[in-house]
């Protein structure tokens, strides 16, 4: 193979043929602007291809690119990026330099005083903290402040030398990623008595660095050109070390390093990309999407919005506590009140205003009480004496099937809350929130500028794309009356975004050009529709497809598509009935988990998964494990049972986290069983509502919001079995849809390499099939 220039940055010997290919293509694709669509199975060596083809770019003189920006949905993949490019850096020409990179968290990785507890700062109030401490830090220092930010880190260092001084042993000092720094465990304060003001060393420290007209990485007290890749806990190292906000450095960083590696919400996030991500979001960024077959329903829930009953109520509060000062005259005249009327007087929000806003976020609570009731008055009548056995719910605010204005806005048109009130919320919102940080000391997230965005959205957005509803989510607060359905449930005014594409190519276009990479993307066509590409190919931006199969040798595998009776809910009946279709599912499944090795089985929801792992253990000898609706830690908790001792059954629904992004390499499974088309509910108001929406832009809503997903959950839980050139195993699809062509017959979305390797097979044949592979 001729060296290509891009060899040198390549992290090994020599590349596949599907990686050159795809380096190559992805190279001349972002040179013209465009992006690289690749569906690459297992072993394509994707996130090597995407780093080479990017570094390539952004070490050319003569490209535009500077950077690297990778997103990745699954963190085991983000480990993958960050191996990678160590990888790289190792086996560079000597006379390169090291490619800088930086892996970007959130703040609870970073912050000190969130990482060791202490500072009265913990996982889950690091942010409102972070931004009360950094708000009362400038004001100390900024215009009229009562010091300055050096002044301010060397009264927090002398507390140090004091304690020192004190006879008592020498100071304790915080540390954290093994590096100790020059302040104390608690939070020092500036001042005395009642006037005292808690403040942050480590923000002092980065706002006294900080040049005053200049690149925020000035103030970095760290070379980065010769770090490589700086992982959190390195960031954290030299950063706290030096008594540095590691957060603030790692924002400074940001635009100069080569390589940034981080998570969806880095890239299309609104907030995060406003307040953080922003200054690496332009065309001089080679943008890597991996797990690009979740870009569009990670981004949909990103880009729509939600306000909770509860936070209507605190933005209430929080807007009475800014109209008391300006309208009681009893009220004792002290510096927050000149303050509030100071503020307001300077903006062109007026008390009136606010008055009104006020009046309709409470009639808004008070309608949403109404509507709430009236719906478990007619689903549940007995409601009030079963409240813990309330189910999720959703109630639409127009018929999903047709756009049109939602009831919600005709009732506040009705009580005389019209276009004015919707369009100022947002500028309300956030003028109330600013003031309120300003004259209240408690570190607290504000509601009201959440409630005025959300309400300002509602008001602008139309009614094809976006979807109105009440969404009620279960929940147990005690201290509600005990017949309140406000005790069981948080009810929230969802703003759903049908069509994420036009936010997803919006957003994409801003970049330079890149990669959008995953194993499961076909069909492509149809990806490019949900994704918002087709908008940048009609702005002549290219679009290049790329599709590579599995290279390990075919022989190591069996692929087996079961030609049994379609896994539907007609067909199938309860899992208490003993349909002739639930039979030969059980059969097919039983069948498979007698391979050797652990077995993976995945259905099309947790309760299907009950129903099969219960037949399992009345039918197999190995042990089985069932996957319950659960957070992390449970979970993580089963995976690694799975992975231990003895061989063993794992059962899952493929909506569920074990099937997809989860490491199943080596002798951690030999065999992956799927029955049924995990289809979602379609009795979804909101489901059905995105179906609308597609039919109206694309033409097939069924097939682009809910068969092509489904099947793309199929692939990714099949392609956990196969994952290494030595690795040998058995994949089976059973359902009729997999195995031969019907009106509803999936078998077409697959890549045509998978459909043929699918072998349709009969029920009665499957025994006979395994047992010949493993013989």
């Amino acid at each position: 193979m001729t060296e290509q220039p891009w060899s040198d940055i390549f992290g090994h010997s020599r590349p596949y043929s599907e990686q050159a290919d795809g380096i190559e293509t992805a190279i001349e694709t972002a040179d013209a602007g465009g992006y690289t669509v690749i569906e690459g199975a297992c072993g394509t060596g994707k996130t090597m291809l995407a780093l080479t083809a990017g570094i390539d770019r952004v070490r050319d003189p003569d490209s535009q690119y500077e950077r690297v920006v990778v997103l990745t949905s699954v963190k085991q993949q983000l480990r993958q990026f960050e191996t990678d490019l160590n990888t790289i850096n190792e086996n560079l020409p000597a006379n390169y330099a090291p490619i800088s990179g930086l892996t970007i968290v959130g703040k609870a990785d970073v912050c000190p005083y969130s990482r060791e507890g202490c500072g009265n700062i913990d996982e889950q109030s690091v942010y409102e903290r972070c931004e009360g401490l950094r708000e009362r830090t400038r004001n100390l220092v900024g215009d009229g402040g009562s010091t300055s930010a050096g002044a301010l880190a060397e009264q927090a260092r002398r507390a140090q030398t004091g304690l020192g001084n004190s006879g008592t042993g020498g100071p304790t000092y915080l540390k954290t990623a093994d590096e100790p720094t020059p302040y104390l465990p608690s939070m020092p304060e500036h001042g005395s008595g009642t006037a005292s003001t808690e403040y942050c060393p480590f923000y002092a420290t980065y706002l006294d660095d900080l040049p005053e007209d200049g690149d925020p990485i000035e103030a970095v007290p760290f070379d980065i050109t010769d770090k490589g890749l700086m992982d959190t806990e390195q960031l954290v190292a030299l950063a706290a070390s030096h008594g540095s906000c590691p957060h603030s450095v790692m924002g400074a960083v940001l635009p100069h390093v080569e390589v940034v590696i981080g998570n969806y919400y880095h890239g299309f996030d609104p907030l995060t990309s406003g307040t953080f991500t922003g200054p690496v979001i332009n065309e001089e960024t080679f943008l890597v999407c991996d797990e690009a077959h979740m870009l569009e329903p990670r981004v949909r829930d990103l880009v729509s919005q939600h306000v909770g009953d509860r936070t209507l109520q605190t933005a209430e509060s929080e807007l009475t506590r800014i109209i008391q000062p300006l309208t009681d005259d009893r009220q004792q005249f002290n510096t927050d009140v000149q303050t509030v009327r100071a503020e307001i007087e300077a903006s062109d929000v007026s008390i009136r205003e606010l008055k009104s806003f006020r009046s309709f976020i409470h009639d808004l609570r008070e309608e949403l009480d109404r509507r709430v009731t009236a719906h478990l008055d007619s689903e549940h009548p007995n409601w009030r004496s079963s409240l813990k056995d309330l189910p999720d719910e959703e109630i639409p605010l127009r018929d999903p099937k047709t756009p049109q204005p939602d009831e919600l806005t005709d009732w506040a048109d009705e009580q005389g809350y019209t276009d004015g009130v919707w369009s100022r919320a947002e500028i309300i919102g956030s003028l109330v929130g600013r003031v309120l940080n300003e004259v209240e000391d408690e570190d607290t997230k504000r509601s009201i500028p959440a409630v005025g965005r959300t309400l300002s959205a509602w008001y602008l957005h139309d009614h094809s794309d976006y979807f109105r509803e009440i969404e009620l989510s279960r929940t147990w607060e005690q201290s509600e009356p005990a017949t309140s359905w406000r005790r069981a449930y948080n009810a929230s005014l969802v703003l759903y975004n049908c069509v994420p594409g036009d936010a997803i190519g919006d957003r994409l276009a801003e970049f330079g050009g890149g990669i959008l990479m995953s194993a499961t993307l076909a069909p492509i066509d149809v990806f490019e529709q949900v994704s918002g590409l087709d908008h940048l190919r009609r702005s002549d931006r290219p679009v290049s497809r790329k599709t590579y199969g599995l290279t390990f040798p075919a022989s190591n595998r069996a692929s087996f598509a079961v030609d049994a009776p379609k896994f539907t809910y007609e067909n199938r009946g309860d899992p208490g009935e003993k349909t002739p279709t639930r039979q030969a599912h059980a059969d097919a499944v039983v069948a498979v988990a007698a391979s050797p090795g652990n077995v993976l089985v995945g259905m099309p929801s947790y309760r299907e998964a009950t129903w099969i792992a219960e037949v399992l253990e009345q039918r197999i000898d190995k042990p089985v494990l069932l996957d319950e609706s659960s957070g992390d830690r449970a979970t993580n908790s089963l995976k690694s049972s799975f992975f231990d001792g003895e061989d063993k059954v794992l059962v899952t629904s493929l909506r569920g986290t074990l099937t997809e992004g989860v490491d199943y390499s080596g002798d951690r499974l030999h065999a992956a069983v799927i029955c049924g088309v995990p289809l979602v509910n379609t009795a979804s108001p909101r489901t059905r509502a995105v179906m609308t929406a597609y039919d109206r832009r694309f033409g097939n809503g069924f097939e682009t919001a809910l068969t092509v997903p489904a099947v793309r959950k199929s692939r990714q839980a099949i392609g956990r079995v196969i994952r290494g050139q030595d690795e040998k195993g058995i994949r089976v699809l059973v359902d009729a849809r997999y195995a031969r062509e019907s009106w509803n017959s999936v078998r077409g979305y697959f890549p045509e390499h998978e459909r043929e390797e699918f072998t349709p097979v009969s029920p009665d044949m499957l025994t006979f099939g395994i047992e010949q592979f493993w013989n």
